[in-house]
């Protein structure tokens, strides 16, 4: 198929009086404004850094282990879609730990920062709801600590030179989970 195109017709503009165009000046930033611009960045990037690098301090690994796990609710989801071996082993490096089998559909794998180190984050599918199960190899406690909210029952449990920390929906059994994570994992570094 074939589209007849028309000559391209330039306009004659020997008619406009070009004296009376002018140049727009080029204005140079002074170096005052320079300055006040680079005081002004360095400003906002210190109050930026130093907004990140506020971290709450907590009284207890408890509390803190409750505050992180209000601030990802999406973990918290019941679903029956298993995370991809690959990104477990993302999450859970060898050089953290060995996870022989853990029992239960693990269904949300992240790494988090609790207590200021980076830990890996599981949620598995409990009886009555999602388990979160902290691997902290960096975080030794003393003996088994309780964790209790609102409507969350858990444990911190000694493991090693580290811990592990197990919380589900009240009325879950976790001394299931305990025993097989226990049995599960032991820490690579």
């Amino acid at each position: 198929m074939s589209l007849p195109v028309p000559d391209v017709e330039m306009p004659d503009l020997d008619d406009i009086d070009t004296g009376r165009v002018t140049t727009l000046p080029r204005r140079r930033m002074t170096k005052p404004a320079w300055l006040a611009l680079a005081a002004a960045v360095t400003f906002a990037a210190v109050i930026g850094f130093n907004r990140l690098a506020v971290t709450p301090n907590y009284p207890s690994l408890a509390e803190e282990i409750i505050a992180h796990l209000e601030h990802e609710p999406a973990a918290l989801r019941v679903t029956d879609k298993a995370v991809s071996d690959k990104r477990l082993a993302r999450v859970v490096p060898a050089t953290i730990a060995a996870t022989d089998r853990i029992d239960g559909l693990i269904t949300y794998a992240q790494s988090c920062v609790v207590n200021g180190s980076k830990v890996p984050h599981l949620v598995i599918q409990g009886e009555r709801g999602p388990v979160t199960i902290l691997l902290m190899p960096d975080q030794p406690v003393d003996g088994a600590q309780s964790i209790s909210g609102e409507s969350i029952d858990g444990v911190i449990i000694p493991l090693g030179d580290g811990s592990i920390a197990i919380v589900g929906p009240k009325g879950e059994d976790l001394r299931r989970i305990e025993n097989n994570l226990v049995d599960s994992v032991s820490w690579s570094a």
